[in-house]
């Protein structure tokens, strides 16, 4: 191994012990990690990071962080047949998981790429489509990556005449196995990478560096939860984020956060959430049935499995005031909308789907009279529920996995409301509520109360911080651009 390393141009500075070397795909020779790479230099200035035409790939990582890999990648190795299992499992309820799989392995249709944009699923695509278009509008050719059907399903929509025209392309993201990250990447060669959000996925970062791709965290955060874990795992084994060739971080507070835990480019870009063009065609129609409604309307966005029981005992209150409200409900995720329906009438609500009284065109068909609910089962309309309320509940916020985006209601001028856990949205969350544009309740018992109030009208204010918060999408930009220009 030693003399394919040479071979290869490396300095075997450590060599896996013999029984380890056919164990996982990092002991292969071609993975150039455990070896410094000619001509790269570690890069451990501090402050901010140099433009994104100087930045460098990473060199080897130290010993510890190699052992961290080799564990993991085993345990991937090991435990592969489990994720196969449950993309199966996840088939039987949606047959999108069993579509496409041999993507799930790096493989696909080759598509020469200026730009890789991994947004594994809705959320992190709503918040790369900013950048996805301004690459675009651009020029550049850029392939996405997403996890989730629900992903892939939002930049099919957002992106369909760039699909067809052969100017973008998307695939699921490869399990993260170095063999699938290399195929990954022979295929699609892209010049840069960004990975929206939170995905600190170690090989997939590797694989970036060996294949001379300068990977971007971009509209990164690091969770209150997470920190000890983080704080941990940099002290003793070395963080993934230290691999990247960037950090792009959402806030202040979440660029202190990268530093502490040992990354050394680190900026405050800001939350590309702030600048989604919300579609015209959405908020007029949205507009439209509130008229028709004729009475307060609260949306209800991305309940979440768990919620349920809470929300409906918050409806049940609402529905006995002599005014009652109106509720437009929009479940997270499509394999909730039949549970939900059934729920909301097992507990005596008058509901009627989206399905059943609007047509393509969102324009009202049925008759919502002496109805309580409007299920929103469908996918890409959120800005329609959200613009044809007076207040937007955000779920989430009553289970552990916190609060889903309240930056889409926000840009609507709508006040907002959300339950304790915050955590996942520590911004805008922590701004927002300072300023008095969203309500974090602590109870349910404060649900009615807060959907009351903030029902009595629209929020300036809110509009006015979406504004002051604006312009991540140009700034991320102008720092990747320099690399998709380069030649070569």
């Amino acid at each position: 191994m030693v003399a394919v390393l040479k071979h290869k141009g490396l300095r075997p500075d450590f060599v896996w012990p013999r029984w380890a070397r056919g164990f996982h795909p990092l002991a292969l020779p071609h993975v150039r990690i455990f070896g410094k790479m000619k001509g790269l230099a570690p890069t451990r200035q501090t402050g901010f990071f140099r433009p994104m035409a100087q930045l460098d790939v990473k060199s080897a990582p130290g010993m510890r962080y190699r052992a961290f890999l080799a564990v993991y990648a085993g345990l991937m190795a090991l435990g592969e047949h489990l994720v196969w299992l449950y993309f199966r499992r996840r088939a039987a309820k949606d047959p999108r998981y069993g579509l496409h799989l041999e993507e799930r392995r790096g493989k696909g249709a080759p598509f020469a790429a200026d730009l890789w944009v991994h947004a594994v699923s809705l959320g992190e695509m709503t918040s790369a489509e900013p950048l996805v278009r301004k690459a675009l509008d651009d020029g550049a050719r850029v392939v996405t990556t997403h996890a989730t059907p629900a992903g892939r399903v939002r930049c099919e929509a957002a992106f369909a005449d760039e699909i067809a025209a052969g100017q973008l392309a998307l695939r699921y993201a490869p399990i993260d196995r170095m063999s699938y990250w290399k195929l990954f990447f022979d295929q699609y060669r892209p010049k840069a990478g960004l990975v929206m959000e939170m995905e600190f996925w170690p090989i997939m970062i590797e694989a970036a560096n060996s294949a001379g791709v300068p990977l971007v965290l971009a509209n990164s955060q690091l969770p209150a939860r997470s920190l000890d874990r983080a704080f941990r795992q940099a002290r003793w084994l070395g963080h993934p984020a230290e691999r990247a060739a960037a950090v792009f971080a959402k806030s202040a507070m979440m660029a202190e956060r990268f530093r502490g835990i040992g990354v050394a480019k680190v900026e405050v870009m800001g939350e590309t959430r702030f600048d989604m063009e919300l579609p015209p065609k959405q908020l007029a129609a949205g507009r439209a049935l509130r008229q028709a409604i004729g009475r307060p309307v609260v949306c209800l966005a991305s309940v979440v499995a768990g919620e349920e029981a809470i929300y409906s005992g918050m409806l049940a209150e609402l529905l006995q005031d002599d005014a009652p409200p109106f509720v437009i409900w929009v479940p997270r995720a499509p394999e909730m909308f039949d549970a939900m329906a059934e729920h909301l009438k097992a507990e005596g609500l008058r509901v009627l789907r989206r399905q059943e009284v609007l047509d393509e065109d969102l324009i009202l068909r049925g008759d919502l009279r002496g109805r309580d609910v409007l299920l929103g089962d469908s996918l890409g309309e959120m800005a329609f529920y959200i613009a044809a309320a007076d207040a937007v509940l955000v779920g989430g916020g009553f289970t552990p996995k916190g609060t889903h985006n309240v930056i889409e209601p926000l840009a609507q001028g709508k006040p907002v409301i959300t339950g304790p856990d915050t955590r996942t949205i520590e911004f805008p969350a922590i701004e927002a509520s300072a300023v008095g544009v969203l309500t974090i309740c602590q109870t349910q018992s404060r649900l009615a109360p807060a959907v009351r109030a903030a029902v009595k009208g629209g929020s300036e204010a809110a509009t006015a911080f979406h504004a002051r918060h604006a312009g991540a999408s140009d700034r991320i930009y102008a720092a990747v651009r320099p690399m998709l220009k380069a030649e070569g």
